[in-house]
């Protein structure tokens, strides 16, 4: 298992940008009085979060995997 270490304000990126993501697609699937509203909201939601994950997604698998050295399976 690859391990990554990862700040608190990039994981709380990651969240929020996951978050906005899913928000914009279920306000487009939804069904609700004011279509184009909601509508509106949804795709503004989904495009911010889908371009703002694709950054965080690259800095973080780009960061080098930790290895615990003297650590051995002696098994």
């Amino acid at each position: 298992m690859v391990e990554r270490n990862i700040t608190l304000p990039e994981m709380i990126l990651w969240t929020g940008t996951r978050v906005a993501l899913g928000a914009g697609i279920g306000m487009l699937i939804s069904r609700s009085p004011s279509k184009d509203a909601m509508k509106a909201a949804g795709l503004a939601l989904t495009v911010v979060g889908g371009f703002t994950t694709i950054p965080l997604a690259i800095s973080i698998w780009s960061k080098k995997s930790l290895t615990r050295p003297g650590i051995q399976s002696i098994a």
